[in-house]
């Protein structure tokens, strides 16, 4: 009467299971998520944008800028003033010249900042400058 646990021989190597397919697996799967992942830039602040009927999607590679109701403008998840933004606004637009630079005011920010931001990036080089809404309806 021999038991399951006396089949193998004493000799026989003990089992065990291959890792390396299962790592192979999961970084192929890492890689596909990273691949098709879509990473989206924010301002770091929230704001209550102004509404508008005719508003548009704009690409995804597009610098944003937000500027409070008080006037403070955040880009890259900080506070930055003018100077700093433009140097900021240049240096985006020498890596991505056909993309467009993205200004979300507060609804109840003066009109006077928004167009010194967007005077900062047209100074700065930037091509196209559009003002984000929320789309009514």
């Amino acid at each position: 009467m021999f038991s399951s646990m006396q089949h193998r021989k004493n000799n026989d190597p003990p089992l065990t299971v291959d890792m390396a397919p299962l790592i192979d697996v999961v970084f192929i799967l890492l890689i596909f998520f990273l691949v098709t992942a879509t990473f989206v830039r924010e301002t770091g602040i929230e704001v209550n944008r102004p509404q508008a009927t005719a508003a548009t999607s704009i690409d995804q590679q597009a610098m944003r800028i937000s500027i409070t109701v008080n006037g403070t403008i955040f880009t890259d998840g900080s506070a930055v003033d003018l100077d700093t933004l433009h140097n900021k606004i240049n240096t985006f637009v020498a890596s991505h010249p056909s993309s467009p630079i993205i200004v979300i005011p507060d609804q109840d920010t003066r009109a006077q900042r928004v167009v010194e931001v967007m005077d900062a990036a047209k100074l700065a080089g930037a091509e196209h400058v559009a003002i984000a809404t929320e789309k009514k309806g």
